[in-house]
């Protein structure tokens, strides 16, 4: 499944954390935590940059209205640093973190950090392993003592790999049946070939099963290193003591990754289709092509582009064209992916098997008028004054605030962006929108995947 970074239109890069894998387990010791939280009120932002006493940086909201300190940091490298065959490494490392360090085995790892209403979890998106901590100020000296730890002295234990490897394997099989799960994993086969994009984050039942403990340490090693670090902290704590933190905890990573070398993916344009039968009610279609990075100078203009084609939920043309005005399917939406190595415009549709065929050729159809002739200056103006409105949303807790703030460094926004967002996205013109849309959209050039039973004598497979 893609997952789009939360400094655009997403809060939740998918990974297997433990709150998913253990239901209830540590629930009652952190529901005040989560819910103080999300009562955190962002308030007027000061963002400060802390260099610790050894040189690790992080961005700073200090806050003392609520006892209570959200960290989220990352380390660069991610899913595309899985090695061939061993696919969904990370997604298998972002699931072991919490099942015990040091001397502290799984069972009793999970015992302190419930004894300390602490959380931790990992997520592994493509080009980054995320990690998430939440702690009330009254534990921070043993809460980030038990994070050095899980950063350092991850034990992989057989027992619990064997566990978690089971676990991940019975959700593979259970992504084998969801119509969207098969048309996102083939999307990015067409899309990205050989290139590691292309590979799928979860991996494969056969590379989750021969995965072995040494390579969980393995991938540790390489990738939790100093210099892809990004920190970003909220809440309350003060700079010095951060500082004296920061060091703490990650100064005894080691200070270079062993990264593999990424290339840049070029995804092929269409068109290509590919139906794959499964015998469902209704039909999933993803469709989509390249797109421009995150620091071409089009970019922000794409993204408001987006909201306008399938982003912008009942406001957007695919809904009106496809749902509103024709009733060919429940949900039409579109997103952009801008990846470190490879940029994609991608949309999705769910309909009946007997209106795929219809449903894919008013999209196209839709897209190609859109090229032709550009938004209306009344469709940016909405866009506009939606993107510009709704941002002070995302920075709603000390949770969201940090998570916002991780994205915009790890996408090298710089730390003024918050108050500079707003104004790049009032800064395009029609004119502006109406060029990006040239360029970017290729409706006749789709790559196309479909998974279900279509009936439509038009959804023959398109060359490729």
């Amino acid at each position: 499944m893609h997952q789009a970074p939360a400094g655009l239109n997403s809060d939740a890069p998918n990974g297997l954390s433990a709150a998913r894998r253990r239901s209830g387990f540590r629930l009652g010791a952190v529901v005040s935590l989560i819910a103080a939280l999300a009562a955190a009120p962002a308030g007027a932002m000061n963002i400060t940059h802390v260099t610790s006493p050894g040189g690790i940086e992080a961005w700073l909201v200090e806050s003392h209205a609520n006892p209570l300190i959200a960290i989220r940091f990352a380390f660069r490298g991610g899913a595309a640093q899985d090695p061939k065959g061993k696919d969904g490494l990370a997604y298998f490392v972002s699931g072991m973190m919490d099942e015990g360090a040091g001397e502290l085995d799984s069972i009793a790892f999970q015992e302190r950090l419930q004894s300390l209403a602490m959380r931790i979890d990992f997520d592994a998106s493509r080009d980054v392993m995320l990690g998430n901590v939440q702690m009330l100020t009254a534990n921070q000296d043993e809460a980030f003592d038990l994070l050095r730890l899980a950063l350092t002295s991850p034990r992989f234990d057989p027992d619990a790999v064997e566990r978690v490897q089971a676990q991940i394997i019975a959700g593979l099989k259970f992504d084998e049946h969801d119509p969207e799960s098969v048309a996102s994993l083939a999307w990015d086969r067409i899309a990205f070939q050989d290139h590691p994009y292309g590979r799928p984050i979860k991996g494969t039942m056969a590379s989750i099963a021969a995965i072995a403990p040494a390579d969980l340490k393995d991938y540790v090693r390489q990738v939790f290193a100093r210099d892809q670090l990004v920190i970003t902290v909220v809440g309350d704590i003060d700079a010095e003591t951060l500082g004296r933190t920061l060091d703490h905890v990650f100064g005894a990573l080691p200070q270079h990754a062993s990264l593999a070398p990424i290339a840049d993916a070029t995804p092929p344009l269409g068109p290509m289709r590919e139906i794959i039968e499964m015998d469902v009610p209704q039909s999933v279609a993803q469709f989509g092509h390249r797109a421009f990075s995150r620091k071409d100078e089009d970019f922000m203009g794409t993204y408001i582009l987006n909201y306008i084609i399938g982003g912008g939920g009942f406001s957007s043309r695919l809904m009106e064209e496809v749902r509103e005005k024709r009733g060919l399917a429940y949900s039409v939406h579109s997103n952009l992916f801008p990846y470190q190595h490879g940029a994609v415009f991608v949309g999705n549709v769910a309909t009946q098997n007997e209106a795929v065929g219809q449903s894919l050729q008013v999209i196209e159809s839709e897209l190609k008028r859109l090229a032709e002739e550009g938004p209306s200056a009344e469709e940016l103006a909405d866009a506009k004054s939606y993107l510009t409105g709704a941002y002070a949303l995302r920075f709603e807790s000390s949770s969201s605030i940090a998570n916002q703030l991780l994205w915009i460094q790890i996408e090298d926004l710089g730390i003024d962006y918050v108050d500079k967002r707003n104004a790049l996205i009032e800064k395009v013109s029609l004119d502006d929108i109406k060029r990006v849309t040239k360029r970017l959209i290729e409706a006749d050039r789709l790559i196309t995947t479909i998974v279900g039973k279509p009936v439509d004598a038009g959804l023959r497979a398109a060359p490729g």
